[in-house]
């Protein structure tokens, strides 16, 4: 099996390795050699994260040599069964990854957006081949994350929403099938969520470590909404938020607190500061 991912942040490099920890040959395109041996280090750190967890089939320079790091979309595998772009939540950036993904590859390739919030249906609109077209949204971290939420565009055939299907329970996760909407299922309840925790320590209901340990053992959710804030970051929160806002009205207006933290660069555990202090 082939599979491409173009981007190699955390989410890609995410993908990148639990496709090869399961056998498949991996290439992840990234915008120049910098970035491309930044996702390479990306893989190695979850590789022997796995590798301590007793998570891995074989070792992690065994599955490291499954991957490949390019840096033009071009050298995609033309014959490749799946692409997947995970590139920042920027609908722009993303319609010029998938059309260049698209010419790269043959016409049975599917194509998938890796988007959590974003319409399927406008980002396939620019494909000649809209029906091998899908939403593929993984979790942060991947590699321990149990689920991957298939959406579904207008024109997306059955017989690709049955190959998603069977990748996803080849890589041991669980799925949810929705339709194209604004924020889909997942990230629409839980933007949600983290707004209103958000608001909660703006107005000093509680501090952070409060609300989400409420939230844990009250709820048992694995992690509370402040310190899952962190998790994603608070600019790709934001991003989210105002696009939710845009389509779905008012009560996903991004709190003042939110705005203000993104402004100064306390982006959550990338920036090493968000609603906690990360080391």
């Amino acid at each position: 099996m082939q599979i491409g991912v173009v981007g190699g942040g955390r989410m890609g490099a995410g993908i990148a390795q639990v496709f090869a920890a399961v056998g498949a040959e991996v290439t992840v395109v990234e915008s120049d050699t910098i970035a491309a041996k930044a996702a390479l280090t990306r893989v190695e750190t979850g590789l022997r994260r796995a590798a301590e967890r007793g998570k891995l089939d074989g070792t992690p320079t065994q599955v490291l040599s499954r991957i490949d790091f390019v840096t033009e979309i071009p050298s995609l595998p033309s014959r490749a069964d799946l692409v997947v772009e995970a590139v920042p939540e920027a609908p722009e950036l993303k319609v010029r990854v998938l059309t260049a993904v698209e010419l790269a590859v043959s016409t049975t390739t599917v194509v998938a957006t890796n988007t959590s919030s974003l319409s399927v249906a406008e980002l396939g609109a620019v494909l000649v081949h809209p029906d091998r077209f899908l939403g593929m949204h993984f979790f942060n971290p991947v590699p321990v994350s149990k689920l991957v939420e298939i959406v579904l565009g207008p024109n997306t055939s059955d017989a690709v929403r049955d190959k998603a299907l069977e990748w996803v329970r080849l890589l041991g996760k669980a799925d949810v099938v929705v339709r194209d909407s604004p924020g889909f299922a997942t990230s629409r309840l839980g933007v949600m969520l983290g707004l209103e925790a958000i608001r909660m320590l703006e107005e000093g209901v509680a501090d952070a470590e409060a609300i989400d340990r409420a939230m844990e053992l009250g709820y048992g959710h694995p992690m509370g909404p402040l310190r899952s804030t962190d998790l994603v970051g608070l600019d790709v929160r934001l991003a989210i938020a105002e696009y939710l806002e845009r389509t779905l009205g008012d009560r996903f207006a991004p709190p003042r607190l939110l705005r203000d933290k993104v402004e100064r660069g306390e982006l959550g555990r990338k920036s090493g500061q968000g609603f906690y202090p990360w080391n």
